[in-house]
């Protein structure tokens, strides 16, 4: 997340993408940076365990909402 924002302030659009677990975690980092409303992708925890052909199903299942942060920017 921080390195997102980072990024994003140098012009370089991101899409940050967690596991369901870290939810609170990513809203408080972002409501520290002063960005309420930052858009992240959320998959189904965990990833970690996951065989390659599930891990691509959920990879696949999220793209859509990466495509729309990094196409149509930040809320």
């Amino acid at each position: 997340m921080h390195d997102a924002i980072s990024l994003e302030k140098r012009g370089i659009p991101t899409a940050v993408m967690i596991s369901d677990q870290f939810i609170p975690g990513v809203q408080a980092i972002a409501k520290t940076r002063g960005l309420d409303d930052y858009p992240f992708v959320v998959v189904k925890h965990p990833i970690g365990s996951l065989t390659d052909e599930n891990l691509d199903g959920r990879a696949e299942d999220a793209l859509p909402q990466v495509l729309e942060i990094l196409l149509n920017g930040k809320k």
